[in-house]
């Protein structure tokens, strides 16, 4: 059995440390853990080899991302390669990737388990007494710097931000969908007290609630504002129902302020009611510029439930078909699984416009041929380099095409041509983009050729204008000498 040596990464540096009573220890764990709390114990057990410590907190960063994604960085191999012997000797590390990586570049033969790990949980306490000039508090304000950088380069690479704003703008979206029918419901039920018959002619809620904004008292109220009324509810014919059943109303008198407060609460309501549009067309924005071909094929709203379901569009790509088919129905499936009945055959992508327009015997199939693409969409999105939503469109068509071989009998287009027409198609996008750019390219290289004759040519007007007056005063005294003469 060769020796051990122990490899540490820190946010001063990296160390390697000899385990030297390896035969007494490798027999059990249990001298390990009665030693890692007493220094001079351990200090028997291991003792420092070598320590590199980072020169810059940009080089700290990056080891450091490196070691926690499993590789391994030019300085951490120059590193093992100088302060390891070649034979009999094993590098004890904490994550096998890493010592899979090492074990390929440098050669040398790497191991992980208990042992090792409660050898460098010993290590991590007693880290700053093994170098030397380091003080008690360098150790924690270097691992404080270090956490500030890479959490914050965390977020600021973090491949999952739009996701993140997607997840977030969604559940705001459901949750003004249930608050804002809460609300307007409640403005009705207020409302109609004062002139209940406009319930049955206004049957939308925003143009209800803005209606008893505009109205108010129904006394005052008159032809005069008929205008107003016809904007909000796009319907001369219905202002009018309105106007005449204001003065036959049967409802109750209404103080000042109780109107006061029926006013205010219906204008939140019409405030919120147009916050949430706005909140959509920001939906839209990021579902397009995050998920092009998931939006096209099922839409924003849909395509963002299924993303906040999974958590992100990475997770959303990782599953399979028969997941995104009933992710959302998770109770009803385990219900099913639990008491041996029919499982669901849809989730979240039943609010499609797809399944709503098949016939009831065959929601179950378009479900899972619409959950198909959508796992396509959901990959391409996820792991294409170019933003497009023409596989997105293209696999709408397929879905279009199997309602229609649903309804006639028409055979649909296969996979395979479909998905080429879709390269092709992108291709030459990518052809007009590349010719746009060359074009663009051009005409600057050519308003910047211009604007350089034209300062040149700036330069040599007055260079132009000083030799014509050096010419015409030489002619003048020229011909005042031949008068002279």
């Amino acid at each position: 059995m060769g020796v051990l040596f122990l490899l540490y990464e820190s946010a001063s540096g990296y160390g390697i440390f000899e385990n030297v009573k390896m035969e007494e220890v490798s027999i059990t764990t249990q001298e390990v853990q009665d030693s890692i709390q007493d220094l001079q114990k351990f200090s028997k057990l291991v003792k420092l080899k070598s320590f590199l410590p980072f020169t810059s907190a940009e080089t700290a960063l990056e080891n450091i991302n490196a070691v926690s994604e499993g590789e391994v960085t030019d300085d951490l191999v120059k590193f093992v390669e100088l302060n390891m012997p070649k034979k009999k000797a094993e590098l004890g590390v904490h994550d096998p990737r890493i010592g899979n990586m090492l074990g390929e570049v440098c050669k040398v033969k790497c191991k992980t388990g208990k042992l090792v790990a409660e050898l460098l949980r010993g290590i991590r306490i007693h880290f700053d007494r093994f170098i030397k000039g380091m003080k008690p508090g360098d150790l924690k304000q270097a691992q404080l710097g270090l956490g500030h950088s890479y959490s914050r380069a965390k977020v600021k690479f973090n491949v999952h931000r739009v996701d993140n704003m997607i997840v977030q703008s969604i559940a705001l979206l459901d949750q003004l969908d249930k608050d804002i029918n809460t609300f307007s419901m409640r403005v009705r039920e207020w409302y109609s007290w004062h002139f209940p018959e406009m319930v049955k002619i206004v049957n939308d809620n925003f143009q209800y609630c803005q209606l008893a904004n505009c109205i108010k008292d129904r006394s005052n109220l008159c032809e005069e504002l008929l205008p107003k009324m016809e904007a909000i509810t796009g319907d001369m014919d219905v202002a009018k129902q309105v106007v005449a059943a204001a003065k036959m109303s049967m409802g109750t008198d209404i103080s000042v302020i109780d109107m006061m407060n029926i006013d205010a609460f219906a204008q939140r309501v019409v405030s919120l009611t147009k916050y949430r549009k706005n909140l959509h067309q920001y939906l839209q924005k990021k579902m397009d510029a995050c998920a092009p071909n998931l939006s096209a094929l099922v839409g924003e709203q849909v395509g963002a439930r299924l993303i906040a379901h999974a958590g992100s569009l990475t997770n959303l790509a990782k599953y399979p078909a028969s997941t995104v088919q009933i992710l959302g129905a998770e109770k009803a499936l385990f219900r099913a699984l639990k008491s041996k009945g029919n499982t669901p055959k849809y989730g979240l992508i039943f609010h499609s416009s797809f399944i709503g327009r098949a016939k009831p015997k065959n929601k179950g199939r378009i479900s899972r041929y619409l959950a198909n693409k959508c796992s396509l969409a959901s990959r391409i999105d996820c792991f294409d380099e170019s933003s497009t939503d023409t596989f997105g469109k293209k696999l709408q068509a397929q879905v279009e095409e199997r309602l229609e071989f649903y309804k006639t009998g028409k055979a649909p287009r296969k996979n395979i041509e479909v998905m080429q027409e879709a390269v092709a198609a992108v291709a030459k996008e990518m052809e007009m983009e590349d010719d746009g750019e060359a074009v663009s390219e051009k005409k600057k290289k050519k308003s910047e050729k211009k604007k350089k004759r034209k300062a040149s040519d700036a330069d040599e007007a007055p260079a132009k204008k000083k030799k014509k007056k050096k010419s015409e005063d030489g002619e003048k005294k020229s011909k005042k000498k031949k008068k002279g003469r």
